[in-house]
């Protein structure tokens, strides 16, 4: 048994909070508690956060309480929404997931860039991850061991018919979540085609093991936009470097989400 699953008891209560983390930060920096938009936005890549910050459309946020990262408050299509940039990797992105839903958010939407396993399509073009390959540890402290992690099912597949409605390209399917970009080697490539991944990322996997144990409501997409390098012009995401596909996106699972009924994870 590896050492990662060793004195596992996943019901126990952990005896560090991102609650209590965060009324020690906001003392230290003598910070006023202040509720989040209810839909918050992980942005692995940080394109998203920039665009809005040079637009002037994103303000941050200056109780945010988090020692690692800033948050920001924008408004798109009539809601109001906060995100983070850079959170890149499981650990940092479960981290960061905790501290949002303990400061008022009540659904996380994310959007990392991909690399692609299935050439379903040219890049770019977006899945709907509804389940995740868990190659990566951060799930293994929320769950017990399994091959997957498994979104919101009824979620996912009411954002992928949301996002083929508006024109949107866009799949259901499942990724594979890795700690290790750069040991993406050929024999795991294959194998994780052979297995029917449309994508490798590094976050799914850990964010709905996190949902599902902590009853959470968290979707998450790839935005498929390379081929890991592998050949030359790789690594484009479009206009305004895929910015404003991916607003596009995060409007249309707010929406879906709001309208059936909020539910978490199953």
């Amino acid at each position: 048994m590896p050492p990662i699953l060793r004195n596992k008891r996943h019901e126990a209560q952990s005896a560090f909070t991102p609650e209590n983390l965060l009324r020690e930060a906001r003392r230290q920096k003598n910070l006023a508690v202040m509720p989040l938009p209810d839909v918050c936005i992980l942005d692995p890549d940080g394109d998203v956060v920039r665009h809005l910050r040079e637009r002037g459309r994103a303000i941050r946020n200056p109780n945010w309480a988090c020692y690692h990262t800033d948050l920001h408050v924008f408004r798109h299509d009539e809601a109001d929404f906060g995100i983070v940039g850079c959170a890149v990797g499981a650990p940092f992105a479960v981290l960061v997931a905790e501290e949002l839903f303990a400061s008022g958010c009540r659904f996380l939407i994310s959007v990392t860039s991909a690399g692609q396993i299935l050439p379903v399509e040219p890049p770019p073009y977006f899945i709907v991850i509804d389940r995740a390959l868990r190659d990566e540890g951060t799930s293994y402290h929320y769950l017990p061991a399994a091959e997957y992690s498994t979104g919101n099912t009824a979620l996912a597949n009411a954002a992928s018919a949301a996002l083929s409605e508006s024109g949107i390209s866009a799949r259901v399917g499942a990724t594979w979540t890795t700690d290790a970009p750069f040991r993406e080697t050929e024999d795991a490539i294959a194998a994780a085609a052979k297995a029917g991944l449309l994508a490798v990322e590094m976050e799914a996997a850990a964010l709905y093991a996190f949902a599902e144990a902590r009853g959470r409501s968290v979707l998450c997409f790839a935005h498929v936009t390379n081929q890991m390098g592998r050949v030359e012009g790789d690594f484009e995401k479009g206009a305004a470097d895929g910015a404003e596909d991916s607003l596009r996106v995060i409007s249309l699972a707010a929406r879906v989400w709001r309208a059936i009924g909020q539910a978490p994870a199953p």
